[in-house]
C-alpha cells in the first residue's frame, strides 16, 4: 500500500470517521493526552476485553488504510494476519495478570512490563506487513484492579510497522503462524501451565471443551477456573493427586481418564514444557472421547450379547428343547468318540421309547404328551450315573449311552421299573411303559451306527414280546426283523395277486336264539399255512396294505353273503375297520359305494372299530362314521376295555353296539364269580341306548353267565369259529343249535 492510498481526510470530515474521543479516565490523569496520541508515529488502538476497538488514532488509520469510523466498534482480529489474531488476547490475558491496584477507583496506571509481541498486520487491500505490538492495560469503574470487582479493564495497543528492519525473518512468522494455526486448529484443548501453577496460555478448543468463560479466565483468578473445572468432575480428587503427582515430579508424563458428570469422557495427557533442556512448565491436552468410548461401549455390549447368544446357540445345538437332555447329534458325537477311544471299555447303548405314547397325545392333548416326556427324562437321568448320556432322539424315543459300566443290564431293569410309578398330568394319572433294547460292543468290532441297529432290533423285540420291558440284543433278533420285512413283502404279493380270503364267524342273539350276524375276518394262507391276523393285520397297518385289504373284505362280504341276508332284513354284515382305512377322506364314499353297487342295505352293515381311532385330534374320523351312520350302517366298539377309554365317554362317541374283549370274557370260569366290573359295562351300555356283544366265548358257562347279565350278543367258539363261505351254512346251524341249548329251546331254528 502507498502512501497515496491513506485517507487524507481530517478526522471528522469523512462520513464514516468518527470523533477521535479520547477516554475521559486517561485525559484526566494525563494533560493533553489527546495531542500526545495523534503526534504518536505507531498505531494507537484501544480495545476492550470482548476485542471490540474503541478508539484508534491517525496513524492506525494510515497503517491498516482504514477510516477511522471503520475501525471503532469493529474486532480487532480482522487488522491480524491468521496465526497471529490471538496474539493480543494472549497479550492482554498477561498484561491483566500483571496489573496491580492500590484500591483507586480512577486510577488508570498503566504497566508494560510485559514484552512486545511479535505479529503480521493485515491492510485494507489485503497485504499484509511484520509489526511489534506493545500494550498497556487500564481499568476504568470502579473496584480494584484485578477484576474481582465492578472494573471493566482495556488495552492500549501501539503497533509498530517494523518490516524495514533487515532483520525480518520469514522463516520465524512462518513458525509462528504454524504453531498458532496448529495450536487453534486442533480437536484437542491445550493448556499450559508454568512452573509456578500459573495458566500461560490456552486455546479456543480448551475453552470450549470446558466451557470455561473467556471472562473468568481474562480475571487470572486460576483458583476459581480450578474450582469450575473440579465441579465438573466425577472423582475431583483423583484429578487434583495426578495434579500434584505430576509437579511433584517435573519431568514426568503420564495419560489417564477424566469422567465427568454429564456423562462425557475426556483423556488427558500432560508432558513437560522444556526450553533448552529447562522444564519451564508443564503442557496439558484434553480429548474428547465420549463418542468413542460410547461405541467401545456398545461394541463390548454386543460382544457379551454375541458371546451369549453364541453359548446359548451352542447349548441348543447339543440339547433337546423340550427336556434338556442331550440330542441326537451330541448323542452320536459322544458314541463315536467312546467307540474310538474306549481301548477295550465296556460301551453300552440302551435305545427306548414308550408303550402306545401317542394314545396320551390323543386322549390329553399335546401338553400332557411334553409334560410325560420332560418327567421320563428326569426318571432317566436319575437312573444313571452323571458321566453316562442320556439323549432324546426325538418324539417319544430316548438313549443312554453308558461308558465302563459293570452292570448295563441292571440300570435297564432299573430304568423299566423307573416307568411303572404314576405319573399325575393335570389332575390324571397315568401308568406310562416303555419298551428297552440294550445293545453292546463284544468281540467284534462294530460301528456307531451298527450298534444303534442292534439295540433298535432289541427294542422291536421287546415290543413284540409284550412291552413295558427290556431285552438285550441277541443275533436270532436279526433274524425276527428279516421276517418281519420278509413278511411285509410277502403280504404285498399276496395282496397284488388276490390271495387274502374271508372268513365269516356268527355272532348269535340271546334274546331270539338265532344267528342274526355274521363278521367277515380277513385271512391269509401263505404256502399252505393261515398266517395269523395278530401278525399281518399290524404289517398291513404299518405298510399301509389295509387300505386295500379291508375293501377286499367288505366287496367279498358284500357278494358272498347278500343272499342270506336278504332272507332277513334284520341280519346284518360286520366288518372290521382300522384307523388308518378311516383317515382316507373318501371312506365313507367308498363304502356306500361298495353296499350300492352290491345291492346291500346300508342299514345291514356294522362297521366294527377300535375305541384307538377317537383318540385322533382330527374330527374327520368322527365325521366319516356320522356320514355311515346317517345312511343307516351302525358303528361297533370293538376290544373294549383294553384301552384308555371310560364308559364316561361313550356318551359322546358316535357308536350304537358295544364289544366287550375277550379278556374279560376269560375271567368267567365257573359261571358263579363275582364280576362287578362285567355287571357294570353291560349296564352302563345299555343306559346309554348301546347294545353289548360278548366276543371270546368258549364255554356253556360264560354264555350262562353273560345272558344272565343281559347280554344281547355272543360270539365265539362255542358257537363257531371262522369259516370260509363254503362251509357258512353248517357253522351257523351248529350255532343255532348251541345257543338253542344255552336257551332251552325245543326247536333249534335257524334259517
Amino acid at each position: 500500500m502507498t502512501a497515496s492510498s491513506y485517507p487524507e481526510e481530517a478526522p471528522g470530515t469523512d462520513p464514516n470517521t468518527v470523533p477521535n474521543t479520547v477516554p475521559q479516565e486517561i485525559s484526566a490523569a494525563v494533560p493533553g493526552y489527546g495531542d500526545l496520541v495523534e503526534s504518536s508515529p505507531d498505531a494507537l488502538l484501544v480495545v476492550a476485553e470482548d476485542g471490540t476497538i474503541k478508539m484508534v488514532n491517525t496513524a492506525a488509520e494510515r497503517m491498516f488504510g482504514y477510516a477511522r469510523g471503520e475501525l471503532v466498534g469493529s474486532d480487532h482480529r480482522m487488522l491480524l494476519a491468521e496465526g497471529f489474531r490471538n496474539g493480543l488476547e494472549r497479550l492482554f490475558f498477561n498484561l491483566r495478570r500483571g496489573a496491580h491496584t492500590d484500591g483507586d477507583a480512577a486510577a488508570a496506571e498503566t504497566d508494560t512490563d510485559t514484552a512486545p509481541v511479535e505479529a503480521y498486520g493485515v491492510r485494507r487491500d489485503g497485504t499484509e506487513f511484520q509489526a511489534e505490538v506493545a500494550g498497556s492495560i487500564f481499568f476504568t469503574g470502579t473496584g480494584p484492579r484485578d477484576g474481582t470487582g465492578n472494573g471493566s479493564a482495556s488495552m492500549i495497543a501501539a503497533v509498530r510497522d517494523t518490516s524495514h528492519r533487515p532483520e525480518n525473518d520469514d522463516s520465524l512468522r512462518e513458525a509462528m503462524s504454524l504453531l498458532s494455526a496448529t495450536l487453534e486448529s486442533t480437536a484437542d484443548g491445550i493448556l499450559v501451565v508454568s512452573s509456578e501453577g500459573e495458566i500461560a496460555g490456552v486455546n479456543n478448543q480448551f475453552l470450549t471443551m470446558w466451557g470455561i468463560p473467556r471472562e473468568m479466565l481474562a480475571t487470572g483468578d486460576d483458583e476459581a477456573v480450578m474450582a469450575f473445572v473440579l465441579d465438573q468432575l466425577r472423582d475431583p480428587a483423583q484429578f487434583v493427586e495426578k495434579v500434584e503427582a505430576l509437579y511433584a515430579d517435573p519431568a514426568a508424563e503420564s495419560h489417564d481418564i477424566l469422567e465427568f458428570r454429564d456423562g462425557r469422557t475426556f483423556e488427558r495427557y500432560s508432558r513437560p514444557q522444556k526450553v533448552a533442556e529447562q522444564v519451564v512448565g508443564r503442557v496439558w491436552s484434553f480429548r474428547d472421547v465420549t463418542a468413542a468410548k460410547v461405541a467401545q461401549d456398545r461394541i463390548t455390549r454386543a460382544m457379551a450379547d454375541l458371546a451369549a447368544q453364541s453359548a446359548q446357540l451352542k447349548a441348543l445345538a447339543f440339547r433337546d428343547g423340550l427336556t434338556g437332555l442331550s440330542n441326537r447329534q451330541l448323542f452320536n458325537d459322544r458314541l463315536a468318540s467312546a467307540l474310538a477311544d474306549r481301548h477295550g471299555g465296556a460301551v453300552d447303548v440302551l435305545l427306548l421309547d414308550l408303550d402306545d405314547f401317542k394314545e396320551v397325545n390323543d386322549i390329553l392333548g399335546h401338553h400332557a404328551g411334553d409334560q410325560m416326556l420332560i418327567e421320563v427324562g428326569r426318571r432317566l437321568r436319575a437312573c444313571v450315573r452323571p458321566s453316562d448320556i442320556v439323549a432324546r432322539l426325538g418324539g417319544d424315543e430316548f438313549v443312554v449311552l453308558l461308558l465302563d459300566s459293570l452292570e448295563p443290564e441292571a440300570v435297564a431293569a432299573r430304568i423299566v421299573d423307573s416307568l411303572r410309578v404314576p405319573v399325575w398330568i393335570d389332575g390324571t394319572m397315568l401308568r406310562p411303559s416303555l419298551s428297552l433294547g440294550l445293545a453292546s460292543i463284544g468281540e467284534s468290532a462294530v460301528d456307531a451306527s451298527e450298534l444303534l441297529r442292534r439295540a433298535d432290533v432289541a427294542m422291536y423285540a421287546a415290543k413284540a414280546a409284550g412291552k413295558n420291558r427290556y431285552m438285550r440284543f441277541k443275533p436270532e433278533m436279526m433274524k425276527a426283523l428279516v421276517d418281519r420285512n420278509d413278511l411285509e413283502a410277502g403280504l404285498r404279493h399276496a395282496v397284488d395277486n388276490g390271495q387274502i380270503a374271508v372268513h365269516y364267524q356268527p355272532i348269535v342273539s340271546a334274546g331270539s336264539g338265532t344267528v342274526t350276524k355274521v363278521e367277515a375276518l380277513a385271512r391269509w394262507v401263505r404256502d399252505g399255512a393261515l398266517v395269523p391276523p395278530k401278525h399281518f393285520i399290524p404289517a398291513a397297518e404299518r405298510s399301509g396294505l389295509i387300505v386295500e385289504i379291508g375293501t377286499e373284505v367288505l366287496l367279498r362280504g358284500c357278494t358272498e353273503l347278500k343272499p342270506w341276508l336278504d332272507e332277513d332284513s334284520s341280519r346284518s354284515l360286520a366288518v372290521n375297520v382300522s384307523g388308518v382305512q378311516l383317515q382316507h377322506g373318501d371312506f365313507a364314499e367308498l363304502v356306500l359305494a361298495v353296499t350300492e353297487s352290491c345291492g346291500v342295505d346300508p342299514r345291514q352293515l356294522v362297521l366294527e372299530v377300535t375305541e384307538s381311532v377317537f383318540f385322533e385330534d382330527d374330527c374327520h374320523v368322527i365325521q366319516q362314521l356320522m356320514t355311515l351312520r346317517a345312511a343307516g350302517a351302525r358303528v361297533a366298539l370293538d376290544d373294549f376295555g383294553t384301552g384308555f377309554s371310560s364308559l364316561g365317554r361313550l356318551q359322546g362317541l358316535p357308536v350304537d353296539t358295544l364289544k366287550i374283549d375277550q379278556s374279560f370274557v376269560s375271567m368267567i370260569n365257573s359261571g358263579t364269580e363275582q364280576l362287578p366290573i362285567l355287571n357294570a359295562m353291560i349296564g352302563m351300555a345299555h343306559g346309554l341306548g348301546l347294545t353289548v356283544t360278548a366276543e371270546g366265548v368258549e364255554t356253556a358257562a360264560q354264555a350262562g353267565y353273560l345272558m344272565k347279565l343281559h347280554c344281547d350278543s355272543l360270539q365265539g367258539f362255542l358257537f363257531s369259529g371262522p369259516q370260509p363261505e363254503a362251509t357258512l351254512q353248517p357253522a351257523l346251524d351248529r350255532a343255532a343249535l348251541a345257543i338253542a341249548a344255552l336257551r332251552g329251546d325245543r326247536v333249534p331254528g335257524n334259517r
